[in-house]
């Protein structure tokens, strides 16, 4: 009897941990692949793939969207804001990716929740989100005060063959 209650809660932590394995499975790049990547940025974007790949994320308590991003190859956090008209980056994760503007580089008004402010914009050559990925994207940088977490605004979102946001979750398809 003691072996069928233990068999019994072994088979319910194994059901609750393989959905979040798997659910990884194949969605990171090889290692070798990102930095072959970043040695190349002038490489040509992969064809189209056949198939639909779909991404779905749960609002968190407050409604937000988090995902889990990489910016050429490179691990980045994110808020989905669909109100954000490019992707926005804090210093000092832009820093992370190699990207440090200098004074003269912020040239864009950027109107936020605590006023405007000066932003410097830059290209990223692509940026990825659950096996979605996106090339040529526009983003800003903004300075730490300013920006309490990276946004994934439209930049991103438009060039996504299909995004939604209802009942609480968001799906992008590409």
């Amino acid at each position: 009897m003691r072996s069928i209650f233990f068999f019994v809660a072994l088979a319910l932590v194994i059901a609750g941990i393989m959905p979040k394995v798997m659910s990884n499975v194949g969605n990171a790049p090889a290692p070798d692949a990102a930095v072959r990547r970043a040695a190349t940025p002038a490489a040509a974007p992969p064809a189209q793939p056949t198939s639909y790949r779909t991404v779905v994320v749960r609002g968190d308590a407050r409604g937000q969207y988090q995902v889990e991003g990489s910016i050429e190859g490179r691990r980045m956090d994110f808020i989905v804001d669909t109100g954000a008209t490019v992707v926005a980056l804090r210093e000092r994760d832009a820093a992370r990716l190699g990207i440090h503007p200098v004074p003269r580089d912020y040239t864009s008004n950027v109107s936020t929740a605590n006023g405007t402010i000066k932003a410097a914009p830059v290209r990223l050559s692509s940026l990825e989100v659950g096996g979605i990925r996106v090339f040529d994207v526009q983003a800003l940088v903004l300075p730490d005060r300013a920006l309490s977490d990276n946004l994934l605004g439209m930049s991103f979102l438009s060039k996504v063959r299909r995004f939604e946001m209802a009942n609480g979750r968001l799906v992008m398809e590409q």
